[in-house]
């Protein structure tokens, strides 16, 4: 099954010190590394929520379930120190996974919730059960514009649109955000991980 994969991190005093650290994370990704993006910095959001992000996205095909899939990468996050204590503040390690296929979890409608929640609410509530795909995916350029070089074709399971289309009707502010770092090397088409 293939696995779309967004890593992020900002808990580093140096973008070059993140930026390593997210490449150790998309070599140690469960699976085999089909695509992976550049590197791209970005400020972190919320704005004034800390140090800049550097983020990458990795297609990843692993012989796994999303929901099984979601326990490595969290494990994985926990390996490289990250505790979750506040919502969206600092990471050492940020491993979201942001669609599988075309599957949803738990259905359409529940996604679609998730999805429509205003702003002010999405930084009090998170859901208790496992969303596919990732409800914030469609309005963060920080996800979409790293997809829009590894799965532009990919279509969103619940809204039909691709992520060539999400990434260019971001607002212009947005996209101007972000700065290419460069390239990740040794990750693509590396031996599966057990």
């Amino acid at each position: 099954m293939k696995h779309l994969v967004a890593v992020g991190a900002n808990a580093f005093a140096s973008t070059s010190g993140t930026a390593r650290q997210v490449a150790h994370a998309l070599r140690d990704l469960p699976g085999r590394v089909v695509a992976v993006s550049r590197l791209w910095r970005n400020p972190a959001w919320p704005p004034g929520s800390g140090p800049d992000f550097v983020n990458a996205v990795a297609l990843v095909h692993a012989p796994m379930p999303p929901e099984a899939m979601l326990v490595r990468l969290h494990r994985l996050e926990a390996r490289r120190g990250r505790v979750r204590r506040v919502r969206w503040g600092a990471r050492v390690l940020d491993l979201d996974l942001i669609g599988a296929e075309g599957l949803v979890r738990p259905d359409p409608r529940t996604v679609r919730r998730w999805m429509d929640l205003e702003p002010a609410r999405q930084a009090q509530e998170a859901p208790e059960e496992f969303i596919l795909p990732h409800p914030r995916l469609q309005d963060r350029s920080f996800v979409l514009i790293p997809a829009a070089e590894v799965v532009p074709k990919w279509r969103h399971p619940v809204t039909g649109r691709s992520v060539a289309s999400m990434a260019a009707s971001l607002p212009a502010a947005k996209r101007s955000e972000m700065r290419v770092i460069g390239p990740v090397d040794g990750v693509v088409s590396r031996r599966p991980r057990a």
